[in-house]
């Protein structure tokens, strides 16, 4: 990201040591924004060391849900841009423990705003982070922005429910809010090892079988998150002449599961590595995939990775991951 828009800009990520997050933050930073970064917790092994955010970035030890706290960080950092990340972000889990999931993500939201409309002066833009998942089940596809929101199960209900809430405040308070959603994203630094990408690198690297939890026939898109951070960063430069509106962001090449494995597979040259049918993927939905229409036209936006250049790099970062982790565990 080089844009002197962002120079000096003072910018709060929410899930700043996330995935997402981290490359939100570095590009941010390194375009010379003032970023404060907002989590509860940061993983020893993530991006958030491997980008030295901790010499680039202000990191502060905070819980969304924790309205008193947050509203005492707003008012002191006063933020010009907001890009609110944090998040339960994993299916399984929301699907084992829905309660935890709806407090983060739809509380944290609820909270992130009403501190955020409450601020004087008045953050510039505020991103709130969306998702696919939030359009539930539909028969028509791809998605496009028209789309119910009708999420069915516990994460897709969570993030329905965030886009609900970030139309309301800007229905009613006018505030300058722009809402992503984007299919899956994929990139080194993922360490939830149970997301199809990511878990088949690491299955591949370590000669073991990749797992696929689903029949193999799920249809997803993927999109590198380089493409992803500039949607964003995008996005919050033109929020005045778009607020209130809502954005898909997608390479517009939906695929199924196995096939992404298989091209995974080809890539590292593991062929004699089949995948493991699972079949056991519950409370999902069989096909999702996006338009990304709106984002081209008004954003200007396109993804500059295909699918196998994205894996490609991101292989490559596995790679060095696990070799650098090999040699720290020898010691």
């Amino acid at each position: 990201m080089v844009n002197s828009f962002w120079q000096d800009k003072r910018v709060i990520t929410t899930g700043s040591a996330g995935f997402l997050g981290c490359w939100l933050s570095d590009g941010l930073a390194n375009a010379g924004a003032q970023v404060i970064g907002l989590d509860i917790k940061i993983e020893p092994k993530s991006n958030f060391y491997n980008f030295n955010l901790k010499k680039k970035i202000k990191q502060l030890h905070l819980d969304i849900k924790d309205h008193d706290r947050l509203k005492s960080v707003f008012k002191k950092q006063e933020p010009e841009y907001i890009f609110h990340l944090a998040a339960q972000p994993i299916v399984t889990i929301a699907n084992k423990n829905p309660v935890q999931t709806f407090e983060n993500n739809i509380k944290g939201t609820w909270n992130v705003l009403e501190v955020a409309r409450n601020c004087n002066p008045s953050p510039e833009g505020i991103i709130i982070a969306s998702s696919d998942k939030a359009y539930g089940i539909h028969e028509k596809l791809p998605y496009t922005e028209h789309a119910r929101l009708q999420g069915s199960y516990p994460y897709d209900v969570s993030k329905s429910c965030t886009d609900l809430i970030a139309q309301s405040y800007f229905r009613t308070f006018g505030m300058n809010i722009g809402i992503t959603r984007s299919g899956n994203f994929y990139g080194g630094g993922d360490l939830h090892f149970d997301r199809i990408v990511p878990g088949t690198i690491k299955s591949l690297l370590h000669n073991e079988q990749p797992i696929i939890r689903s029949d193999g026939r799920f249809i997803r898109d993927y999109i590198y998150i380089k493409d992803i951070v500039n949607g964003y960063a995008l996005l919050a430069q033109k929020i005045k002449q778009v607020k209130g509106n809502a954005f898909n962001f997608s390479t517009e090449n939906p695929i199924d599961v196995i096939t992404i494995v298989k091209l995974i597979t080809s890539l590292m040259q593991k062929h004699h590595l089949q995948p493991k049918i699972l079949n056991e993927a519950k409370s999902e939905i069989k096909a999702q995939y996006l338009s990304s229409k709106k984002a081209r036209m008004l954003l200007e936006w396109m993804p500059r990775y295909s699918l196998e250049r994205g894996l490609k790099e991101t292989i490559t970062w596995y790679e060095t991951y696990f070799e650098k982790n090999k040699n720290k565990n020898k010691k």
